[in-house]
């Protein structure tokens, strides 16, 4: 048995917000009280530090299988841990793409020699084609939590109402990039103001705004769940904000990045703040941050997206997209949203424990008696400088940044698969 002392148990389900002790016993949340030491294997003294739920992302790319070179189930699983995750769902640009039984089976099989619960979605269309959806009721069987495309937009809107159908039908939700191809001239950064001086006419949120309208009003039509991906517009969070005054069963994510940073950031660390949907005005950015505030927006994610050294050290037109984010998100989230009074802790937690279970039908994202032992203890006033990571990558503009919130354990079913040196 483990136990946990002295520490303030925050758990955005049950609304707790106390200083609780927790014993945890065959990988369960044994009991929660007030406890002297005893005959436990382990005692965690949590002075000073939250205890909360093992942080869930609902969305993570873990390069495995065809691109361990970047990342792979294992660095990406320890990255996780590091940040506080317990649970995260990998999306399913993999090469070969999650389509098939195959794959998914690779992935899962691999999955279970991980620290945390590393939990894979399929794609909705075969190979990524947007046009030929794929078995869905197989590949949920098999043990896909999800189904998404992301990395791509779906552009014919009758495979995607097609999808939204079958997705209901199998209560499984189905989550999107946002991004019209057809109006962006070069993809990775806003077009405006930082573009301009780079010389590079970058992706209006035009693009974006067309196609989160389109996939709320089809959510709203067949009753489907969905997911926006990394929302990154006003006007396309205020389609969420609509849709869901409708009726429709639409959720949305934002990123840190999203949440922090603007286009000007482009100019200060060029590609490592390259990422499709790309950074935009300070409009933007605030107009997410009310979205988190009035629960437009539920869910912090962090689109996990490593990419080499060499890959991001090129030209910004041909270099990837995206950023690392699983050892950042929680000091972020801290830095931009609850230091500077838009959400309080345990609404932060909401977005970042309960709330992305909820999307997935997943039994975690709480500390209650007699559910899995998925905790992370942080001292929410302990200062760290973003230097190094578990990960494979580094491709982050937050390298150097001093955030707070420095993650001392992280325990995954029963077990501590992080603690801080």
């Amino acid at each position: 048995m483990i136990l946990i002392k002295n520490g303030r148990l925050i758990d955005p389900k049950t609304r707790v917000d106390a200083n609780l002790d927790i014993v945890i016993k065959d990988g369960k949340i044994y009991k929660i009280g007030s406890f002297d030491e005893g005959d436990y294997s382990e005692v965690i003294d949590a002075k000073g530090c939250v205890v909360a739920p093992g942080l869930i992302d609902v969305h993570v790319h873990f390069r495995d299988p065809g691109y361990t070179y970047k990342e792979d189930l294992e660095t990406g699983a320890n990255s996780a841990a590091r940040g506080g995750f317990t649970t995260v769902v990998c999306m399913a640009n993999t090469k070969p793409i999650v389509d098939n039984e195959e794959t998914l089976k690779y992935i899962l099989e691999k999955s279970k020699e991980l620290p945390i619960n590393v939990l894979q979605s399929a794609s909705i269309t075969k190979s990524f084609s947007g046009r030929h959806i794929v078995d869905m009721e197989k590949l949920k069987d098999l043990g896909a939590v999800g189904f998404t495309d992301d990395g791509l937009p779906i552009m014919d809107s009758k495979v995607v109402m097609d999808a939204m159908f079958k997705a209901k039908n199998l209560n499984v939700p189905l989550s999107f990039h946002e991004e019209d191809p057809s109006l962006i001239e070069n993809t990775g950064i806003n077009r405006g103001k930082a573009g301009e001086k780079l010389g590079i006419i970058g992706a209006p949120r035009v693009a974006e705004d067309v196609m989160v309208a389109r996939d709320c009003m089809l959510a709203l039509h067949t009753g489907a769940k969905v997911n926006i991906q990394h929302i990154s517009s006003v006007v396309a969070v205020e389609s969420v904000r609509m849709a869901k005054k409708l009726g429709a069963d639409v959720v949305a994510e934002a990123t840190p990045h999203h949440f922090t940073l603007t286009e000007d950031s482009v100019l200060k660390y060029g590609t490592n703040a390259k990422m499709n949907p790309p950074l935009r005005t300070e409009e933007d950015r605030l107009s997410i941050i009310e979205g988190l505030k009035d629960g437009t927006i539920e869910v912090i994610a962090t689109d996990h997206a490593p990419h080499t050294k060499e890959e991001k050290g090129g030209d910004f037109i041909d270099s990837p997209s995206g950023i690392i984010g699983l050892e950042t998100s929680l000091g972020l989230g801290i830095m931009s949203l609850v230091d500077e009074g838009h959400l309080t802790l345990m609404e932060l937690l909401e977005k970042m424990t309960i709330n992305p279970a909820k999307i997935y039908g997943l039994d975690v994202g709480s500390i209650e008696e007699g559910k899995k032992a998925d905790i992370v203890i942080f001292d929410i006033e302990k200062e760290w400088k973003v230097e190094e990571f578990a990960s494979k990558a580094c491709n982050t503009p937050f390298l150097g940044w001093i955030l707070k919130g420095r993650v001392e354990y992280t325990i995954c079913n029963g077990e501590v698969v992080y603690k801080h040196d």
